[in-house]
C-alpha cells in the first residue's frame, strides 16, 4: 500500500555565517522546492530576545532530474519585511531638502 501525504524534505548545504558547512533537512513546500528564506531563532543567553539567523535560498546547480539549492547567510537580515508589491510605496522618503510650507 501507498503511503500518501507524507512529508518531503530534501538535505541542503548552508554557506556562510554560523551554520556554514551544516547541512540539514528542509521540508519542501507542494511545488518540490525549500522555501526562500530559512529563519533560524538563536536563543539569547541572557534571557533577551532571540536572535533570528537569516540564510536565502540560492540555485546550486541543476541535478539528474530536478534544481537543487543552499543557502547562503544574509547578514543584512529582513530588510522591507515582506512581499514587494510595485503598488507599495518605498519605506524611506526621498533624500533632499524637507518641504518647507510654513515660510
Amino acid at each position: 500500500m501507498a503511503e500518501t501525504g507524507a512529508v518531503k524534505s530534501e538535505d541542503t548545504p548552508f554557506e556562510g555565517g554560523p551554520m556554514d558547512g551544516r547541512v540539514l533537512p528542509v521540508l519542501l513546500g507542494i511545488t518540490g522546492h525549500p522555501p526562500k528564506t530559512y529563519r533560524i531563532p538563536v536563543p539569547d543567553p541572557h534571557g533577551g530576545p532571540p536572535t533570528v539567523l537569516i540564510y536565502r535560498r540560492v540555485s546550486r546547480g541543476q541535478g539528474r532530474f530536478t534544481q537543487r539549492w543552499k543557502y547562503v547567510h544574509d547578514p543584512a537580515g529582513d530588510q522591507g519585511g515582506g512581499p514587494r508589491w510595485p503598488w507599495r510605496r518605498p519605506d524611506a522618503t526621498p533624500g533632499g531638502k524637507p518641504d518647507d510650507a510654513d515660510g
